[in-house]
């Protein structure tokens, strides 16, 4: 990867974390830093969505009855799972797999919160 293209890469991955439950509203400097680092690492974007999506979709779909977790504060906390995928690749088309295992998930998670919400008002 050439160095023109690492502002983009950095900012791909940021947007990716960020748009995550559970995560920081925006990055920290050592996101930034760590970013870049698998940028120089070569890590493909794709391996680095499909880490992000694992590692959140973990987090959500685990037993209700299980104490909750604590939110997310970095972008360090996916870096097992990078390191998982970088060792043993998905298969490919995945990837597509995991968006939309995520995207139901998340409005699975948000129609809960809502049911909840309102119960709670009456």
């Amino acid at each position: 990867m050439t160095c023109a293209a690492a502002p983009a890469y950095v900012a791909a991955v940021l947007m990716l974390y960020v748009d995550l439950p559970e995560t920081p509203l925006r990055p920290t400097a050592r996101d930034h830093w760590l970013a870049g680092q698998l940028h120089q690492q070569g890590a493909p974007i794709d391996l680095v969505e499909s880490a992000l999506l694992l590692g959140s979709l973990r987090r959500l779909m685990r037993p209700a009855d299980l104490p909750p977790l604590p939110p997310i504060r970095s972008l360090a906390y996916f870096q097992p799972v990078i390191t998982e995928l970088k060792q043993q690749p998905l298969p490919h088309g995945y990837l597509d797999y995991l968006r939309s295992k995520f995207h139901k998930a998340v409005k699975s998670l948000a129609t809960e919160v809502q049911k909840t919400t309102v119960s709670d008002d009456r």
